[in-house]
């Protein structure tokens, strides 16, 4: 669980972004402030209803990433319990993400929680694909949160199911811009494998050699690697360091085999 110090106009409150870990891999991300939470892709509805309830706080919002139904699934379940809950998606994939109340396209905030969330666009993995951006606030003693669901994983990316290379080297290029410190909240636990991936095809590389002891430990005792931070997916991360999509295409396709 992350501690992060929120900055507020009364108070010294602090807010937490805590893991649900659910089906093989996937982790629902919930940001709570006092008594109110948010919920990251929410592919299930019971864990998280019962999660929210044995703490006693309220569900205000919903966000999602994309319409894959591992990330969508428990999102109408929830708000059937919390029928005043916003549920804010890409309005591009009204379609495909329907029940979603807030519509938001690229560059758009959103205040929740005394915060503000801002929208990129990282289609890529999905071609409505978007991740919410959580800056370090006036004040605040806390490191900015990113909520990038299938685009940016631990030591990887997302498969591109309706993108291109050359999409998904924009998209990461875009979250690289993001301030180092960045925290990475990304919807799957795949670290550990994405580093052994990269370590095979580059075994002398020590920084990710040394991720992967460190990852390998985490999960032997049966903790997530995350949240990582965007410094260390720069240095670790060879989709990050791929310096073309071309190149990026290849690892891309690589990593789909092996």
């Amino acid at each position: 669980m992350t501690k992060t110090r929120k900055a507020m106009s009364t108070s010294n409150e602090l807010y937490e972004i805590s893991p649900i870990p659910v089906l093989k891999d996937n982790i629902i991300w919930v940001w709570v402030s006092g008594q109110e939470a948010v919920v990251i892709d929410p592919s299930l509805t019971e864990p998280v209803k019962q999660w929210l309830q044995d703490r006693n706080l309220n569900l205000i919002a919903v966000l999602q990433t994309h319409h894959h139904s591992d990330h969508i699934g428990g999102t109408e379940g929830l708000t059937k319990t919390w029928p005043k809950a916003k549920v804010i998606a890409a309005k591009s994939d009204r379609e495909r993400i329907p029940f979603q109340t807030i519509s938001v396209s690229d560059g758009d905030k959103i205040s929740l929680m005394e915060s503000k969330l801002t929208v990129i666009d990282v289609a890529a993995h999905t071609k409505n694909h978007i991740a919410f951006y959580l800056p370090t606030e006036r004040r605040a003693q806390n490191q900015p949160a990113l909520f990038c669901g299938d685009t940016l994983f631990g030591g990887g990316c997302g498969r591109l199911f309706e993108g291109s290379p050359e999409d998904m080297y924009r998209a990461l290029n875009r979250l690289a811009s993001l301030p180092s410190e960045t925290r990475i909240y990304c919807a799957h636990e795949y670290t550990e494998d994405n580093l052994k991936w990269a370590s095979a095809l580059f075994p002398n590389n020590n920084q990710i050699k040394n991720r992967l002891h460190k990852v390998s430990k985490l999960r032997q005792q049966g903790k997530l690697s995350l949240p990582s931070t965007l410094s260390e997916e720069k240095s670790t991360n060879l989709f990050l360091l791929a310096k073309t999509s071309q190149e990026l295409g290849k690892l891309r396709k690589h990593k789909d085999s092996w």
